[in-house]
């Protein structure tokens, strides 16, 4: 049953009134809870739904539920509108009408889509899940190995149910986290996920936000963090709505490389603000999430007083409380400035990733330096100032950019920075998606990836990584034929900038990203764990020396170079043995001598040799002694992981 008429009495309490023989009674009162948004549909503890918009171009603002159901919103002030239906439940599906538009209008804050973004909305009651987490506290920064999984084609299903069933592997890894890629809805039936329109809603194509919820709740069970990638630098170019409620929300004082650049300062800004702040806290807060994965911040344009990256790490800690949060940063420019505390006018995020390690890395694999790998030479001299420094690029003069890259980050501390060989962009960014293990020597695989996972950094391995998984990563997007031989052309040329890559015969080659055979030859074979052990047990291997061995609790590192593609990286704290790792990429160097004061053991110690990429357990070759009789033999394309040991005395 209906009411015929509803009048509000102040902010956020309403009398209800039904007629009777043409008279109104007043049959029930209801009062709004306090919101956890701004904005959307909110379940209400004493029944009903209220909806609250933003539309300052508008007048007048109604709701229509899909059952037909018509109801208007009162306008508050700032260009907000609201109202409590108290017929509205979970599962109501609903639109909203502007005066200013002939459409009805999915909700910009909608958390759910059952059909996609073009379609109506759904009331989802966010408080109904039944967590079973209240006794996790996180992981701590130490500790984080990060695994980025796309949910698509982790599994065959592509659901957050499916994914579930991997997650006790892994554990078994020693994966600690997982940074999902962004799940915001978006039209299709496939695609990365950072072209999303419907920021609060997690997208149907994995199922409904409570299974979403489930994977979080089992993955911390199972000692694991998740965080989550968004955007918040542009929206896709189909299902976007925002517009239709103000054009207040994008600007064209900023060039975008996507898009129309988002409005954070200027005029009528504080709602937008609003909006993607409370965007931020609502995927900790409603899904547990642990923290945050910000894309390509360096197109966040923000001159306000407090920066929107800055804003956003707040309402992470804030929503996360007494829990360990974890904010990471894409940032091409690299500006140091993000991980810096906000005392020391810094943003205050965790870490960021490091491209710098990527490409010297993909050059000392391949051998390739093109396009915006030619500033790097993959040589020893870059991987001691990676181990020692983090970025490269701390404000020289980038050759490639033309243009100084980076500012000086000497100050940051490794777990500042999160290092790889692989990620979703870096492995797209070629022809066929084709993974790095395929494009080098197994001895060269074998030793960067030592070089990842017992580095200083934050170690992250690609979906499929672990185990050397031959299906490649493309880019793939399902848009309507017109946009989509845009989306083609567009990735054709933007690939183009690899001279390897212009010619007709490679542009013909490039797989089309709207087809669906496209995506469904990135979809993740798990059988290739049984089949390729060897590769899974490499990674395992390393990733329970880097926990036995406080890889990253070392209170200091240093590193240097023994030869152009050979060098060391040194841990010493008080509470271990000191831990020497050996990385040589090129040939055997075997001498008598090597004038090096990190090779030289702490008094009354000598070196042992405690793991080697060449065991046979690995696929490898097998290691001589690295130091004999006098003489030092380090193994080309290989890395040796020495520990100090205590020398015995006879007398």
């Amino acid at each position: 049953m209906r009411p015929d008429r509803i009048c509000r009495t102040g902010v956020g309490k309403y009398l209800i009134l039904w007629k009777t023989n043409g008279q109104y009674r007043t049959l029930a009162r209801g009062g709004v809870t306090a919101r956890r948004l701004p904005v959307g549909a909110e379940c209400q503890n004493a029944g009903g739904v209220h909806f609250r918009i933003w539309a300052p171009a508008a007048s007048a603002v109604s709701i229509q539920l899909d059952d037909g159901a018509k109801h208007p919103l009162e306008p508050e002030a700032n260009g907000y509108f609201a109202a409590l239906i108290p017929w509205a439940r979970v599962g109501t599906r609903y639109r909203f009408k502007l005066d200013t538009s002939a459409a009805l209008l999915p909700d910009p804050a909608s958390r759910f889509q059952p059909d996609g973004p073009h379609g109506s909305s759904q009331v989802v009651d966010a408080a109904s899940y039944p967590w079973s987490d209240a006794g996790w506290h996180g992981v701590k920064h130490t500790d984080l190995v990060i695994y980025e999984l796309h949910v698509g084609t982790f599994t065959r299903e592509g659901t957050w149910v499916s994914a579930i069933q991997h997650l006790p592997a892994l554990t078994e890894l020693g994966i600690t986290c997982i940074e999902m890629m962004p799940v915001a809805d978006f039209p299709g039936r496939f695609g990365w996920g950072y072209d999303g329109v419907s920021l609060f809603a997690p997208t149907r194509l994995y199922g409904r936000p409570d299974d979403l919820r489930r994977f979080i709740d089992r993955a911390h069970a199972l000692g694991i963090a998740v965080i989550l990638d968004v955007v918040y630098n542009h929206l896709g170019p189909d299902g976007n709505y925002l517009p239709n409620f103000s054009p207040d929300y994008f600007t064209d004082r900023y060039a975008n490389e996507w898009g129309q650049a988002l409005n954070f300062d200027g005029p009528n800004s504080g709602p937008v603000r609003e909006f993607f702040i409370a965007n931020a806290g609502y995927w900790i807060d409603e899904f547990h999430f642990d923290g945050l994965r910000l894309d390509a911040t360096q197109q966040i344009f923000d001159a306000s007083p407090e920066h929107l990256v800055a804003a956003v790490t707040g309402r992470i800690r804030s929503a996360a409380g007494e829990r360990i949060s974890f904010v990471v940063a894409e940032n091409e420019a690299q500006e140091a400035r993000l991980v810096r505390d906000p005392e020391r006018g810094g943003y205050g995020l965790d870490a960021m990733w490091n491209d710098d390690f990527h490409h010297s890395a993909q050059v000392a694999l391949t051998g390739r330096s093109e396009a915006y790998y030619s500033d790097y030479d993959g040589s020893a001299n870059e991987f001691v100032a990676l181990a020692r420094h983090g970025f490269l690029f701390q404000g020289q003069g980038s050759a490639w950019q033309q243009q100084p890259r980076g500012n000086p980050a000497l100050d940051l501390k490794p777990l500042r920075f999160v290092t790889f060989l692989q990620n979703h962009d870096q492995v797209a960014n070629s022809l066929a998606g084709t993974r790095g293990h395929l494009l080098t020597s197994p001895g060269r695989w074998r030793a960067l990836t030592a070089c990842v996972l017992l580095g200083p950094g934050i170690p992250m391995l690609f979906q499929g990584q672990e185990f050397s998984a031959a299906t490649p990563f493309l880019f793939f997007a399902d848009h309507g034929e017109a946009l989509g031989k845009a989306v083609a052309k567009g990735r054709r040329e933007f690939l183009s900038q690899f001279p390897s890559l212009v010619s007709p015969e490679m542009q013909a080659a490039m797989a089309d990203p709207t087809d669906g055979s496209t995506f469904d030859r990135c979809i993740l074979d798990h059988s290739e764990r049984d089949r390729h052990r060897e590769a899974y047990a490499l990674h395992q291997d390393l990733l329970s020396l880097r926990r036995e061995l406080k890889i990253a609790e070392a209170t200091s590192i240093d590193a240097a170079r023994l030869g152009h593609e050979a060098w060391l990286v040194r841990y010493s704290d008080d509470a271990r043995p000191d831990r020497l790792l050996l990385v040589n990429l090129g040939r055997d160097i075997v001498r008598p001598r090597l004038v090096e004061p990190l090779l030289a053991p702490v008094e009354d110690h000598t070196w042992r040799l405690r793991w080697t990429s060449e065991s046979l357990r690995y696929g490898g070759s097998g290691t001589p002694a690295p130091l004999q009789g006098g003489v030092w033999h380090v193994q080309g394309h290989a890395a040796l992981l020495l520990v100090a040991e205590r020398t015995t005395c006879h007398g």
